[in-house]
């Protein structure tokens, strides 16, 4: 974070101050900010935040053991050794009108521009791709992991300094109005919308709520700025007209002619995905070493977006070459050549998990053997039941010679693929992940690739990671 004296820091937070011994209202503070008290670090600023299954007030010591300078509080916390604490009614809004203050205060001194990222699907996989561009360029701050919520995304825009460059920041959201708010945050040049579809369309109450939860950040543009949409997404095409509203330019990227930005003759194998890259008329061939080939968008809109910041594309091209996953447990190369398992569990929708099944089927050769290793996909609401067949009934279709579902949500994946003619073992279901490990144990053998995919709260990835150590 910037250095800022206790009383401003006060300020932006509209907190009442209760100087510890040796403070003083002059007092600089310029630490890492963070909820988590194990993060802490000497100097830093702990934000004391009430949750459902614990409360940061008990860690207010914890904290001040690792060098917490200072504490944002709801109430006054009695503590071993003496700290700063800023009393605010909302430890959480105050977390955001803090990063308000400094991302603002950044960018009136010098040059910070902000790129803002949102989409159903890969958001983080461009996020990164979209970093690793600009690190080139200036330093750049983008969110670990997928720190794109109420509480992650202030995180991340709270490490700008004065020397950074460029902010990147990852929008989710599984209600209306929290994009708004987190993008309001910062008032993006630069909003990338990838794709609009049916995760976490039990929260938003549909697949047109998206829409109009996806569109908040393209309203969040500020007056100048350019939307980067996505051209094949008709959804996402129909937000061309909120962007001229706010005299936001837009710059499209897809697979089709007219697109600014696009990509033809794309070859999927088991190392990565080619294709030529076009940029305003300016062709180069991209050789992506993140499997699938539904990363080339994600690719595709870095690229628009970078561009869009004055990158050339040869320099795009060359520091998209250097990516070789997109993230743990995101598309994640494990095991052997002998049995290559794909850990692609951290999230999962129907677009995403279509994606990776064909994937799978695309670069397994006639000589092995395709395994699909599903899990059940959340916040569908009222979707679910009819989600979990469609994939059931894809696997099949794709000829995915294994199946093996895991988890009680996950059954109708099972019972949709055997319906559909999945019949002598070639699908199977276990209640546990444990079950199925032990499955696989015995049932892969050599020239197997083999994909996990669930959604983060099923656990899959953690049995990718077994299966991935015990082929390895």
């Amino acid at each position: 974070m910037i250095a800022l004296t206790i009383t401003r820091l006060a300020h932006a937070l509209a907190g009442e101050v209760h100087l510890a011994p040796g403070d003083t209202p002059d007092t600089l503070i310029s630490g890492v900010v963070d909820t988590d008290s194990r993060l802490i670090e000497p100097g830093g600023v702990f934000v004391a935040k009430p949750g459902e299954e614990t409360d940061g007030h008990r860690f207010v010591d914890a904290a001040v053991a690792r060098g917490a300078a200072v504490a944002v509080v709801e109430h006054v916390v009695q503590t071993e050794t003496p700290v700063t604490q800023l009393v605010v009614s909302d430890a959480v809004g105050a977390l955001a009108e803090l990063a308000r203050h400094v991302v603002a205060s950044v960018r009136d001194a010098g040059a910070l521009r902000v790129v803002g990222i949102t989409g159903s699907n890969g958001k983080t996989t461009t996020k990164n791709l979209l970093a690793r561009i600009l690190e080139g360029e200036g330093e750049t701050v983008s969110p670990k992991a997928s720190f794109n919520n109420e509480v992650g995304a202030p995180l991340t825009m709270l490490r700008v300094t004065e020397r950074t460059e460029f902010l990147v920041s990852e929008f989710g959201a599984s209600a209306p109005g929290e994009i708004a708010r987190l993008a309001g945050l910062v008032d993006p040049d630069i909003g990338v919308v990838l794709m609009v579809g049916m995760a976490h369309a039990g929260g938003f109450g549909g697949i047109e709520a998206t829409f109009a939860a996806k569109s908040e950040l393209v309203r969040a543009i500020r007056p100048g700025g350019v939307a980067i949409l996505n051209a094949d997404d008709a959804r996402v095409a129909a937000m061309a007209p909120i962007a001229a509203e706010r005299d936001v330019a837009v710059r499209w990227f897809g697979r089709g002619a007219d697109a600014d930005v696009r990509a033809d003759d794309v070859v999927v194998t088991a190392s990565g995905t080619t294709c030529v890259v076009t940029a305003d008329g300016v062709s180069a061939p991209l050789r992506l070493r993140v499997l699938g080939e539904h990363h080339v968008m994600n690719a595709l809109a870095a690229i628009a977006a970078a561009t869009s910041l004055g990158v050339s594309l040869a320099d795009c091209i060359a520091r998209l070459e250097t990516v070789e996953i997109a993230e743990r447990w995101r598309m994640q190369p494990l095991g052997s050549d002998r049995v290559r398992i794909i850990n692609d569990a951290y999230n999962a929708s129907p677009d995403s998990m279509a994606a990776a099944l064909r994937t799978l089927a695309q670069i397994t050769g006639p000589d092995e053997r395709t395994v699909a290793v599903l899990g059940a996909m959340s916040e569908l609401g009222e979707h679910a039941e009819e989600e979990h067949d469609r994939v059931g009934l894809l696997a099949v279709r794709l000829g995915i010679k294994r199946i093996v579902v895991v988890g009680q949500d996950a059954r109708r994946m099972y019972l949709e693929a055997v319906a559909q003619g999945s019949w002598d073992a070639e699908a199977i279901f276990f209640a546990t992940a444990d079950e199925a490990f032990d499955y696989l144990q015995g049932e892969l053998r050599d020239g197997d690739r083999v994909l996990v995919k669930s959604s983060n709260s099923a656990g899959l990835r953690f049995l990718g990671d077994r299966l991935g150590e015990s082929f390895s």
